[in-house]
């Protein structure tokens, strides 16, 4: 269906507009299209559609090389006009209801064979990129495409993550460097400060009411939702357990939430915070990690990271509390709502992206 939009787009915009970006008489040339394609090969052809169709084309045309692009329309035979050609309309519900009926003829083989052999790069469904193209920045729209192929995102998580800033609050702790790269690449974990992102977003928890929660019932909320919050962790986390003891001369320490992650190789602590971060949190986190790293941890693994997740966060008492080449220990704010649109242009003019 991604590629068959992809073809019509490039009719529409190098046959029917001669190959102009916009068209004079764009509306009514949408709307005549979009009677005849209707009558022909049934719903999907409204003019909002063709619309769509002609942007996915206009926003994705550089991927297939003019080359490419011959051989294709030379192997499925494609009319120069779809309007016009007869053969090509039959061409075309032919191939719409062996789609519908899931048959698979010599004709369906012949084109997917072709599809592979020229490596046609469209690896999302047509309602994941009716989503991305809404996007205007191309750097964004690229990271975003390459993270819901490489995680398998849903369209319901493709949104979630677009409507949570997840590019923003990746890049906003990155170099020139580091941003170019989520755009090529999607997110690399490399180091520590690779996994986190500038704040995490738990509207999911449902805890509309903070202020009348415990620690406890914000771990107990997490733990009910933990594929939810595994997800918005990001790449490579695993969950260990829960309020996890360990005891040394009597007394008994838990960790709220402990994690490993693949890509870093290391153990991820959580110390869960519903009020504002001190710099007792920071010296129990510090405890934590370090006896993960001389009890827990083997050899081969690497150093443990510890995570404050807290209301508030308190950047000077960060600050100096820990040394200037910490890379273990890091607070990080959540939220409890998605941004609004009003919330989400503020926080880029702040972040200057």
């Amino acid at each position: 269906m991604v590629f068959t939009y992809f073809e019509i787009g490039r009719m529409i915009v190098e046959h029917e507009q001669n190959g102009k970006m916009r068209a004079d008489y764009a509306k009514e040339t949408l709307k005549i299209l979009s009677d005849k394609l209707t009558y022909q090969f049934g719903k999907g052809y409204s003019i909002d559609n063709l619309e769509r169709i002609r942007k996915f084309y206009l926003i994705y045309n550089n991927r297939i090389s003019a080359s490419v692009m011959r051989k294709l329309e030379n192997n499925r035979r494609l009319s120069q006009n779809i309007i016009g050609n007869q053969k090509s309309a039959s061409l075309m519900r032919k191939s719409k209801i062996n789609i519908e009926n899931k048959n698979i003829n010599n004709d369906k083989l012949k084109s997917a064979s072709v599809m592979r052999k020229f490596k046609i790069p469209f690896s999302l469904s047509w309602t994941h990129y009716l989503l991305l193209i809404k996007i205007e920045d191309d750097a964004e729209r690229n990271f975003y495409e390459i993270e819901a192929i490489q995680n398998n995102w849903s369209v319901r998580e493709l949104q979630r993550q677009y409507n949570s800033a997840l590019y923003n609050r990746l890049a906003k702790s990155r170099d020139k460097r580091g941003v170019k790269e989520l755009a090529k690449k999607g997110q690399l974990i490399e180091k520590p400060a690779d996994a986190l992102k500038s704040h995490y977003v738990l509207e999911f928890l449902n805890l509309k009411e903070l202020d009348r929660y415990t620690e406890s019932d914000f771990e107990s909320a997490i733990i009910d939702r933990l594929e939810e919050f595994m997800l918005e962790l990001g790449k490579g986390f695993l969950y260990e357990g829960r309020q996890k003891r360990f005891t040394f001369e009597g007394d008994s320490f838990y960790v709220d939430l402990v994690f490993y992650n693949r890509f870093l190789k290391c153990f991820v602590l959580f110390d869960l915070k519903i009020g504002k971060l001190t710099h007792q949190d920071i010296g129990q986190m510090q405890m934590y990690v370090n006896y993960y790293d001389r009890k827990v941890k083997s050899p081969e693994e690497n150093k443990t990271i510890g995570i404050i997740l807290c209301r508030q966060d308190n950047k000077t008492v960060v600050e100096f509390t820990l040394p200037e080449s910490n890379n273990q220990i890091f607070a990080k704010e959540f939220k409890q709502f998605l941004p609004t649109k009003a919330e989400f242009k503020k926080y880029l003019q702040d972040a200057n992206l």
